[in-house]
């Protein structure tokens, strides 16, 4: 206990109530209830110094919590920031560790100034797409260059009419995807074709064949025809924006619409943030296409 401070030292003192018997004296009190020091022997009296130092310091202004933070204070010491332009690799790295939807053995990561590329190869589609949202989620990252390659395992190879098969099944059985929409497979890659009256629908397709055993890609030629004034297609995807939760106040995300293409330029602090500005692009009646000239910021 050295190192204590006089004011801090303990100190056995127990309850003063009415001594009525000579157990009560035994146990500490005298015939006149008054408080006397417990003799013990010297390792019981220790784990009550040890117990009133404990009880004590939880009584003082910050108490344990206070004893906690600082050790876990002192246990961060050796912690080190990240860095925004070292560390984004290492960081993308742990991401990609971390996610237990990827396989990272064979992914090989390079930063150059947030822009970010994915080299390598993983065993299916979906794994292909949750490595760049992996990505994506990494502060820093202002772009993500996905140049991974599908290589299916043996047990997960499908021919083209099997695949083909599977994936109009997988359309047939979604109910957000409308009656016309076809796929068609050629050594993995599913072609999707068709017409859709809204964006939404055609994600729901992709979505739909994307988590297939034996698929390697997918390309999207389904078209969306639904005819829509450029002007209330622009007031609708600005409403959105207004609505949505992730997008500030202060945002300068500009909305531009030509026949039935819209435009989206301006800046985002997140790819969160960017895909929910995609997002409510999409949504609105009458966009055949986006472009997205926005700039993450990270």
């Amino acid at each position: 206990m050295s190192g204590m401070s006089a004011d801090f030292a303990p100190i056995l003192w127990f309850h003063a109530g009415s001594a009525e018997d000579g157990e009560d004296a035994r146990r500490g009190f005298t015939a006149a209830g008054v408080v006397r020091p417990l003799e013990l022997e010297p390792i019981a009296a220790g784990n009550i110094t040890r117990a009133i130092i404990a009880f004590t310091t939880a009584g003082l202004p910050g108490g344990l919590a206070g004893e906690r933070q600082t050790a876990a204070s002192s246990a961060m010491k050796g912690y080190k920031k990240m860095g925004k332009a070292k560390d984004i690799r290492e960081a993308v790295e742990a991401e990609l560790d971390f996610d237990p939807l990827v396989d990272a053995a064979d992914i090989t990561v390079k930063n150059m100034n947030g822009q970010v590329a994915l080299n390598g190869t993983v065993p299916s589609y979906p794994q292909y797409l949750e490595a760049a949202a992996a990505a994506q989620r990494v502060a820093g990252v202002t772009d993500v260059h996905n140049h991974l390659e599908v290589v299916l395992p043996d047990s997960d190879y499908r021919d083209d009419a099997m695949l083909t098969t599977a994936a109009n099944n997988a359309l047939t059985l979604n109910v957000t995807v409308p009656a016309g929409v076809e796929a068609t497979a050629r050594d993995g890659n599913l072609t999707l074709t068709g017409t859709v009256k809204y964006g939404p629908q055609r994600t729901a397709a992709e979505s739909a064949v994307a988590g297939l055993t034996g698929v390697r890609n997918v390309k999207d030629d389904i078209e969306i025809a639904y005819d829509a004034d450029p002007f209330d297609v622009s007031l609708l995807v600005q409403d959105a924006l207004d609505r949505y939760a992730l997008i500030p106040d202060d945002s300068d995300v500009a909305v531009d619409t030509h026949g039935n293409t819209v435009t989206l330029a301006g800046h985002v602090r997140t790819w969160a943030e960017h895909d929910a500005v995609i997002g409510a692009a999409w949504m609105a009646s009458g966009v055949f296409d986006v472009r997205d000239d926005l700039y993450v910021t990270g």
